[in-house]
């Protein structure tokens, strides 16, 4: 496989507030400079990726904050938006990471067929996504009407996942196998770029195909009948994975299903956390736009340092110790320069977007910017600590990091991301 060799790069500026971290946990600022400088093709893939994920999810968050009138029309809806979209980011980033191990190893060759590795690869996450559509619409049902708030039918809440689900789903497959066959001859990284643009598409596919399912509601029987049909498909299809004669298929079934149904999970309280604190922090549709792109930075930022610890597991730069050691630490420092120019990137664009929502009343640019950065200050200590204990106690126990360390880390963020961004909303007290 042709790669395309490193040049040399001029130093790489090491900004203050690092200089002092660094000091802090015994990491030279000479060793952060020279891996940032050695890195630096990474770090220019990361921020162009980053960046149009970020235009992406800007348009979901104008999307959604324009979508007002329906989210009250539709009770139960706002819960299943971040388990939609979170699980399209869990399917697609792990299969992203799965392909990017499998450039490196070795394993990934270009051809698709049912029986080639990528087929397989491809065979396995499309019965997570039925698995998941169905399972994000019976857990957003349940849960609501476990803590008290008013939904509607479960058949019709699975029927809109269902179908938003699969729409986004053959979208993202077409992304994901384009990404992996040109980093293959183009000799990029995926753990650079796979997951913000994966991230991103999934935001922005998912949202308005969420939309598009709740028009099955204006015709009863079909919905009912839809979502009987999707939770049979669902259970067939987990089933099947699991006892499919084909070990790569079954392995990644058996492993991912654990950890996205606490994914899902995870993703529904953040979406009811969303529903029942909107009133309050959200009134705003200034701060609405902003809920996509964050809770996607947080994602994309911690699925790129769970995909690169997973392939530095893989291949044995790095050593699954409890305690990081100086390599994880490197790629930490590398995750904290692209954070600050990701959730400044958030602030900036965020405030323009409110601008071109009608009848929206944007925040100053300065407020939106100081949300964004505070929030994502709480943020970055959370999505580090989880990118790394789900990639090496993972490792540590058999299993492939590429199947945990992105769903976890995205269910995780999605949930740590809204409480963030309503913790730093609350403590500026624009929540009014």
């Amino acid at each position: 496989m042709p790669r395309v060799p490193r040049v040399p790069h001029p130093p790489v500026r090491v900004p203050r507030v690092l200089k002092l971290v660094g000091r802090a946990v015994g990491l030279p600022v000479t060793e952060v400079r020279a891996y940032w400088v050695q890195e630096s093709r990474s770090i220019r893939s990361g921020s162009v990726a980053l960046a149009i994920g970020l235009g992406a999810t800007l348009i979901a968050g104008i999307v959604l904050a324009s979508a007002q009138g329906r989210l009250e029309g539709t009770p139960g809806l706002l819960a299943l938006i971040p388990a939609a979209i979170g699980m399209r980011g869990s399917i697609f980033g792990a299969l992203g990471a799965r392909l990017s191990t499998g450039i490196l190893t070795g394993l990934f060759t270009p051809e698709l067929s049912r029986t080639s590795w990528l087929g397989r690869q491809i065979e396995a996450s499309t019965i997570l996504s039925f698995a998941t559509a169905t399972q994000a619409g019976v857990l957003a049902w349940a849960i609501s009407r476990i803590l008290g708030l008013t939904t509607i039918p479960i058949l019709d809440l699975v029927a809109v996942s269902l179908i938003g689900g699969l729409l986004s789903s053959v979208v993202l497959f077409f992304v994901v196998v384009w990404m992996a066959r040109r980093s293959f001859d183009q000799g990029w990284s995926m753990d650079d770029v796979g997951a913000p643009v994966i991230t991103a598409t999934g935001d922005l596919v998912t949202l308005p195909a969420l939309l598009v399912g709740t028009l099955v509601l204006t015709i009863e029987p079909l919905a009912v009948t839809l979502g009987a049909l999707g939770v049979v498909a669902g259970t067939v299809a987990v089933v099947f994975g699991i006892r499919s004669h084909d070990a790569t298929i079954r392995r990644v079934v058996r492993e991912s299903m654990v950890v996205l149904t606490i994914a899902v999970t995870i993703d529904v309280l953040a979406g009811i956390v969303v529903e029942a604190r909107a009133e309050q922090q959200f009134s705003s549709a200034a701060l609405l736009v902003l809920l996509p792109p964050f809770i996607a930075n947080c994602g994309s930022l911690g699925g790129m340092l769970a995909s690169r610890l997973g392939s530095k597991l893989h291949v044995g730069q790095l050593e699954p110790r409890v305690v990081p050691g100086k390599v994880a630490a490197l790629d930490f420092s590398l995750t904290v320069l692209l954070a600050v120019l990701a959730f400044t990137g958030v602030g900036v664009a965020g405030w323009l977007a409110a601008l071109a929502v009608p009848g929206v009343d944007p925040l100053g640019v300065v407020t939106t910017v100081g949300v964004t950065l505070l929030a994502g200050a709480f943020a970055l200590p959370i999505l580090a600590l989880v990118a790394y204990l789900a990639a090496t106690t993972s490792f540590r126990f058999g299993f492939d990091p590429d199947n945990h360390g992105i769903p976890i880390v995205t269910a995780t963020m999605d949930l740590a991301g809204v409480i963030c961004l309503v913790a730093a909303i609350t403590l500026l007290q624009l929540g009014a």
